[in-house]
């Protein structure tokens, strides 16, 4: 299975793991319907009060959807609906308001943002970093800005989204920006996610859940509104697969980290 899951009920947190450190834990079709699965399954675990959430390996916390093992997802005719089998990957579209940290290593791209997007607070070891490669190769980053969006000063995630691959945001340049709350040194930022979150975990689990219940409020409209008008600036702007595939074939190109 390579969505991993491991409980402390003396804690109270679990640690859920993409676990492809091979493919630099890109999801497949199956992690993703797995991670809508632990999310919802959280709902009815009480012992369970904080979550972090991370990647296996060290080289990568997630590069988004694996192209080569999903293939071209069929999609309607309708410019106004997609069908994204990432967009039910994180845990607050799951209906799960426990709080969430994530903990990243290495690089965090594309999709991975659907989860980052999602998390409470991130902790990042100072070798990670963030990108977006969408444009590159053609495609429209609507779902990724927009959970990217309310975590990050607008210039940062146009200049991230448009940039695509040429450019990525280095950990330290992510917590300047606030998209960060805490730098560990490389390998670290698992067990400073986890010392973060059975703090959490301790507090009266109302009183938390409340608390991130509330903070999503302020976005929320907002972020409602922006998701909706996705599908159809991605049916819009989006090239043709073939023509996808042909840009990402020429992948490798250079890139500097700022």
């Amino acid at each position: 299975m390579s969505v991993r899951v491991d409980r402390d009920e003396e804690t109270g947190v679990a640690v859920v793991t993409l676990d492809r450190p091979e493919k630099h834990n890109a999801i497949t079709l199956d992690m993703a319907r797995d991670l809508g699965a632990v999310w919802r399954g959280f709902r009815y675990e009480d012992e369970i009060r904080a979550i972090v959430v991370t990647g296996a390996g060290g080289r990568a916390f997630c590069t988004g959807i694996d192209r080569e093992a999903a293939g071209n997802v069929p999609q309607p005719s309708s410019p106004y609906t997609i069908d994204d089998p990432l967009l039910a990957i994180g845990p607050k579209a799951n209906d799960l308001w426990k709080p969430v940290v994530a903990a990243v290593e290495g690089m965090a791209c594309g999709g991975a943002f659907y989860l980052l997007g999602e998390a409470e607070f991130l902790i990042a070891g100072e070798d990670a970093v963030f990108f977006d490669p969408h444009t590159t190769y053609g495609m429209v980053s609507a779902f990724e800005t927009v959970h990217m969006a309310l975590r990050m000063p607008y210039g940062e995630i146009a200049r991230t989204a448009l940039m695509g691959v040429a450019e990525r945001v280095s950990a330290r340049r992510a917590y300047e920006t606030g998209l960060v709350s805490e730098l560990t040194p490389p390998g670290g930022a698992l067990d400073a996610a986890l010392a973060a979150a059975a703090v959490v975990a301790g507090h009266p689990t109302e009183a938390v859940q409340g608390t991130v219940r509330a903070l999503w409020s302020v976005h929320q409209t907002a972020r409602a509104q922006a998701l909706a008008h996705a599908p159809h600036l991605v049916a819009l702007g989006n090239l043709p697969p073939e023509h996808q595939a042909e840009l990402f074939t020429g992948r490798g190109r250079g890139f500097r980290t700022r």
